[in-house]
């Protein structure tokens, strides 16, 4: 017997052959087993190339071929180095987000299918899963992930598809707008304590270096201390509020960086900051309030779901809520949106895994077994049956399945 075999019972779970639960995303993986609190494993999405033998990031591929490959390898490292099972005896529940391309999701059906065999594979829309942890049927969840953010409103367990937003805010934005004031206000000090400015001795900084110094120094400001900053930045006759005390993080064993604190709270900004079209995180949200039918907006906006790895970060939530109930009571705004309460829940895990729980509980339930894709299926058709494509929607297919 394999040691995966040997180690498959143990856990809070020692069913068998328990549902593998996963959530693929752009910076970060989750993985686990359905009915378990949270996942066995968070790692990066990044593997090896199987050419150069460098660390490249799994979904950053235009390639088909490539990106089958890369999720080849990463698959195979999250079951035989980290969840220790049998990929054949086990069910699936991959968490996707609704927006996935059906490429992509082609592509990881065909790996989990024909590569790995595994019994079955459940597309669970990550937007909807994450109010499973809340036990609640309406709400408007918004993703803040990597590379976007993506925001679907769903009242009584349907998408309203008509209204979702998307834009190009998340993780990577703050990264490169803290790498900008780094690069221009941070300051470097070698072991003679001698400062210098950081772009005199290197040209950027590692995007791994970005991230832990986003995650221990970083936080969002509140809206007022927001406003006055931006204020003097038009007008120095303002006052700016006091700035909060800079951090000595070290670069390397001789040098260390010294992060000023106003660079603290100004990389977070860029998510409010409207852009050319007038779009920011709590202006899309508005937006979406807008396209949904009148009588489900007040649910909606009393029950706001804010996950994703960046929604973890210190004070955005607050900040959040205060941007949206100042832009509602502004002109734009207060004819359209006649709404006043505003709500963000707090969902029972972090931020950053909230709908891989949501998949995990999905993977507890017997939907798994009824509303699933088994293999044979699946190698028949070699596709996976998609809501945007017509040919699987038709009303005469429909038909013949309900009688």
């Amino acid at each position: 017997m394999p040691l995966y075999e040997g180690l498959s019972g143990i856990g809070l779970i020692n069913e068998k052959n328990t549902t593998v639960v996963f959530d693929f995303g752009t910076a970060y993986t989750k993985a686990g087993f359905a009915g378990e609190n949270g996942p066995r494993v968070i790692l990066r999405s990044e593997v090896k190339c199987r050419e150069t033998g460098n660390t490249v990031p799994v979904f950053e591929t235009q390639d088909k071929e490539e990106l089958r490959h890369r999720l080849v390898d990463f698959i195979h490292k999250l079951y035989f180095k980290h969840l220790l099972v049998n990929p054949k005896d086990r069910r699936v529940v991959v968490v996707e987000n609704l927006l996935t391309p059906s490429n992509t999701r082609n592509i990881l059906a065909k790996v989990l299918f024909r590569h790995y065999e595994v019994l079955s594979v459940v597309f669970a829309p990550s937007h909807l899963v994450a109010l499973m942890t809340l036990g609640i049927n309406t709400g408007m969840v918004m993703d803040i992930g990597y590379q976007e953010v993506t925001l679907i409103p769903v009242f009584e367990g349907v998408p309203i598809l008509s209204a979702w937003q998307a834009l190009s805010l998340g993780g990577k934005a703050v990264h490169s707008s803290l790498s900008e004031l780094l690069l221009d206000r941070g300051l470097s000090v070698g072991e003679d304590g001698k400062e210098q400015r950081l772009s005199s001795v290197m040209e950027t900084l590692p995007e791994k270096v970005l991230e832990d110094i986003k995650v221990r120094t970083c936080f969002v400001s509140t809206l007022e201390r927001s406003s006055k900053l931006h204020s003097n930045k038009y007008d120095r006759s303002i006052e700016p509020p006091p700035p909060p005390p800079s951090v000595l993080y070290p670069l390397s064993g001789s040098r260390n960086l010294t992060i000023p604190g106003t660079v603290r709270e100004l990389a977070t900004e860029v998510l409010f900051e409207q852009d050319r079209d007038a779009l920011s995180l709590p202006t899309i949200i508005l937006d979406s309030l807008q396209k949904c039918p009148i009588d489900t907006r007040r649910m909606l906006a009393e029950n706001l779901v804010i996950i994703g790895g960046t929604a973890s970060m210190l004070g955005l939530r607050h900040r959040l809520l205060a941007e949206i109930r100042t832009l509602a009571a502004s002109e734009a705004f207060s004819k359209v949106v006649k709404i006043n309460s505003f709500k963000i829940h707090n969902p029972p895990a972090k931020a950053n895994y909230v709908a891989w729980l949501g998949g995990a509980i999905l993977g507890g339930t017997e939907a798994v077994a009824l509303r699933t894709l088994p293999r044979d299926q699946f190698l028949v058709n070699d596709r996976v049956p998609d809501w945007c494509d017509l040919s699987c929607n038709l009303k005469e297919e429909r038909d013949e399945k309900s009688a």
